[in-house]
């Protein structure tokens, strides 16, 4: 299994407040879409609460603790654990995508392989909610594409572990 982290950030690392995206960003939207099509996305339940439907085309897996008993479309797998996403899908040749939120992000940090962060020029002060903070050194940077909407300015970078 190949892990892999795709997450949009601020300059300090910030990812959202109030559990929403801080930008709107339609091509990043677009590249967030192509990345991940076709792949397994796991998130958190306040992540997928997020969202304005299942994400189509992937296998949306949501990390939801046994004791909480939220109910989720029957079209959702639902684990209880970084270690049964990491023992169900051991043996799974694609890229199994984290998508968030934070904490998922920092559960899975030290299993990643490769980080697709779109990195936005900007700050936002009272961003709530943060992306773990990692050792770039530990990674090799390419910057796959510069890009903007509207006055927003921000590269599409991957981190691939050394």
């Amino acid at each position: 299994m190949k892990i892999s982290m795709i997450a949009c950030v601020g300059k300090n690392l910030e990812l959202g407040k109030n559990n929403d995206l801080i930008w709107h960003l339609p091509n990043d939207l677009k590249y967030f879409k192509e990345v991940t099509n076709g792949k397994i996305v796991v998130m958190g339940k306040n992540t997928f609460k997020s969202l304005p439907k299942v994400l189509p085309n992937r296998k949306n897996v949501v990390l939801n603790f046994k004791d909480d008993p939220e109910v989720f479309p029957k079209e959702v797998e639902v684990c209880n654990s970084v270690f049964e996403v990491l023992e169900k899908y051991k043996d799974y040749l694609e890229e199994v995508f984290i998508i968030g939120g934070a904490s998922i992000y920092k559960q899975f940090l030290e299993y990643a392989d490769t980080l697709y962060l779109t990195e936005v020029d900007e700050e936002c002060l009272d961003a709530n909610v943060y992306f773990p903070n990692f050792d770039k050194s530990l990674y090799k940077k390419e910057i796959v594409k510069e890009n903007h909407d509207g006055n927003i300015y921000y590269q599409h970078v991957i981190y691939r572990r050394k």
